[in-house]
């Protein structure tokens, strides 16, 4: 077989790969928000699996949503003066152990968002290179800082505290919840306020963003994201690149949504595992799996 000819094979077999992975995404988000009479009624499913936490941002309201987010059960366990969220951490902690930021690739609804309206022919920005690593921290603060310290000092301080990245910023939520519920429900839409003009143009601002630039929620404000990166280097899940295969042609880093310098660090916190740096590679020197290679 000439090598012209197996490298068509091979790029054919990538285009598949590919679309597995967006049949994951699409089934991940379908399953998480199965619920199809919540987006009829303009109501939100409340069966007993409502008190488990899904591995992704997926928010409580949405009238679809068959689980809890991780992020808003962790606030209101920290907003609360009498319960620590075991639970919660426990469940995040195996998951990132498990997989680290595996599922924000192939799981998470809001990161599907991101991949198709990304897609939207425009020009594409390559963004400067010490204002993305300073911006990347962004989200550590949200985790931090908007999730963790605000919950626990105004609970200390009045005994509850709202979820206050739900409340004020997340994007997810507004996308998944309050959209769809205000669209199906006009009671709730003479309510509208200040606030949900608020969580609008936050929306609007992140979805223009992804027009320009690859997953900008997930490299700079998801919460979620930050946690899962801390477990990225020794997580089971693991990627692999075999640098005597490697070529330096960088091709993987061109089309990493993450823009991850997968050459130099390929299990880099930043890096959400979703395949395209696998399936891109013309050498095939990068695999992936459970255990040590």
């Amino acid at each position: 077989m000439s090598g012209m000819h197996r490298n068509r094979i091979e790029k054919k077999l990538d285009k598949r790969r590919i679309s597995f992975q967006r049949i994951v995404q699409l089934i991940s988000a379908a399953v998480l928000n199965g619920y199809v009479m919540g987006f009829a009624k303009g109501g939100i499913f409340t069966g007993a699996s409502k008190a488990v936490c899904v591995p992704v941002l997926n928010c409580y309201s949405c009238p679809g949503a068959l689980g809890a987010c991780p992020i808003g059960a962790l606030q209101t366990a920290l907003g609360t003066r009498h319960h620590f969220p075991f639970y919660v951490l426990g469940l995040l902690m195996l998951f990132g152990i498990v997989s680290g930021r595996l599922v924000c690739g192939l799981c998470c609804p809001f990161g599907l968002v991101q991949d198709l309206i990304h897609k939207i022919p425009t020009p594409k920005w390559v963004v400067p290179k010490s204002f993305d690593r300073a911006a990347r921290m962004l989200k550590y603060v949200m985790l931090f800082v908007v999730v963790v310290l605000l919950s626990v000092f105004a609970a200390a301080g009045t005994g509850v505290a709202p979820p206050y990245f739900c409340k004020y910023i997340c994007p997810a939520g507004t996308l998944g919840g309050g959209i769809p519920l205000m669209a199906a429900n006009p009671a709730l839409r003479e309510l509208l306020g200040v606030l949900f003009d608020w969580k609008v143009l936050v929306l609007a601002v992140i979805l223009a963003a992804c027009l320009f630039i690859h997953r900008p929620f997930c490299r700079y404000l998801c919460p979620l994201g930050a946690f899962y990166s801390l477990f990225n280097r020794f997580s089971f899940y693991q990627m692999y690149l075999d640098r005597e295969k490697c070529t330096g042609c960088k091709e993987c880093e061109r089309l990493c949504p993450m823009a991850v310098e997968l050459t130099k660090d390929i299990n880099n916190l930043e890096c959400i595992r979703c395949g395209k740096c696998k399936s891109s590679c013309p050498a095939q020197a990068i695999s992936w799996g459970f255990g040590r290679h």
